[in-house]
């Protein structure tokens, strides 16, 4: 199992499918949209003329929503935030969902974190923007922070923000797992890798 290397200061998930349970059927939402496959839905979205652009969203909101209504804890998610807590290491959540949607998860779920980043706040994943400005309002330097999520985009947020990128696979291989800095099958898994004494350097 890999450990981690050095010491990081400060911890950003994704949400859905790494903190939470998510069923959003992307094919469907795609059809729906008549959104093609090589494209990213988001992008998409943004170059529909004003009344396609707004009827695609609600589309999207809407299944965001009922989606949220469904979401569960995934493995590993209480053990691991419990104990970044008693570590004193900042976390927040930076998702393309929506915020209303990514609010309902992370209240419904009792998640103890307060900086959530939506794509209303700034440009989505892969993009890193929303990762440096958690940076900044931290006062922490890019490479102390550890930024976990589970799909390419991420790994590619983070890498492109200079932060330690974390990749969940859940028994599944990637085709861009290598790209990652760290590789684990789950958040349980993380949780092992980790030293038990304070992380902070």
């Amino acid at each position: 199992m890999q450990r981690f290397t050095h010491s990081f200061q400060g911890v950003i998930f994704d949400l859905d499918g790494t903190l939470v349970s998510s069923n959003l059927n992307f094919s469907a939402l795609r059809q729906a949209i008549q959104c093609p496959v090589e494209q990213d839905i988001l992008h998409f979205i943004a170059r529909l003329p004003a009344v396609q652009a707004a009827q695609a969203q609600r589309i999207i909101e809407q299944a965001e929503q009922l989606d949220a209504q469904q979401a569960r804890l995934l493995n590993g998610t209480e053990a691991l935030l419990d104990f970044l807590l008693m570590q004193q290491i900042p976390m927040a959540i930076v998702t393309r969902n929506s915020k209303a949607a990514a609010l309902q998860k992370v209240e419904q779920n009792n998640l103890p974190i307060d900086l959530i980043l939506s794509r209303e706040d700034g440009p989505a994943k892969p993009d890193p923007t929303s990762l440096i400005q958690v940076a900044t309002l931290w006062g922490l330097a890019a490479d102390k922070i550890a930024f976990v999520g589970d799909h390419h985009y991420d790994v590619d947020a983070a890498n492109r923000a200079g932060m330690q990128s974390v990749l969940l696979t859940f028994d599944e291989h990637k085709a861009y797992q290598h790209q990652a800095r760290f590789v684990y099958r789950d958040l349980q898994q993380l949780l092992q890798a980790m030293p038990l004494i304070s992380l902070c350097a």
